[in-house]
């Protein structure tokens, strides 16, 4: 027989338990995932032209650049990339750009605003690791901003980051 000690504590218990055994799962998503559902990447890029003076080739983006998928908004994701560092500390970088291939933003023409998502960290990345690409867990946002570096159309509210691996 229970006494209400023993039930109170069972009780209490359960209260618990549900928190842990549903905690938010991330949906694990892609780059492709950034952009609307029925828009191809190749309607985003258009030909781009030929800096021959500095040997560069630029990308000319149209309207379809800045379209950003809204079924992202508030979504609790899971997702790779490489980081660009905006705020660094001994501890490490707590703001960065996170980008789809390495080098993105710095020595190429940035990719299209829909294709790179600012992060915010409470947990600095470690400074050595800036090369690796990374896991990001967080809640998203659809969010143009402008940087130093292009447009962004995405940021991500990260509370857990790791090695990226394949």
């Amino acid at each position: 027989m229970l006494n209400r000690r023993k039930t109170l504590m069972l009780l209490s218990g359960t209260a618990v338990t549900p928190k842990i055994a549903f905690a938010a799962t991330p949906r694990e998503i892609t780059w492709e995932d950034l952009l609307p559902p029925g828009l191809p990447y190749s309607e985003i890029v258009d030909m781009g032209e030929m800096d021959w003076e500095n040997d560069v080739w630029t990308p000319i983006y149209d309207a379809n650049a800045i379209k950003l998928n809204e079924e992202l908004n508030g979504a609790y994701i899971k997702m790779p990339g490489f980081i660009i560092p905006f705020e660094t500390s001994a501890e490490g970088v707590t703001n960065f750009m996170l980008v789809p291939y390495l080098g993105a933003c710095i020595h190429t023409p940035p990719p299209p605003a829909n294709q790179l998502v600012m992060v915010d960290t409470a947990q600095p990345w470690p400074g050595d690791q800036l090369w690796d690409p990374v896991w990001v867990t967080g809640t998203m946002s659809t969010q143009l901003q402008s940087t130093s570096l292009g447009q962004t159309g995405y940021s991500i509210e990260a509370d857990d980051m790791e090695v990226y691996e394949w």
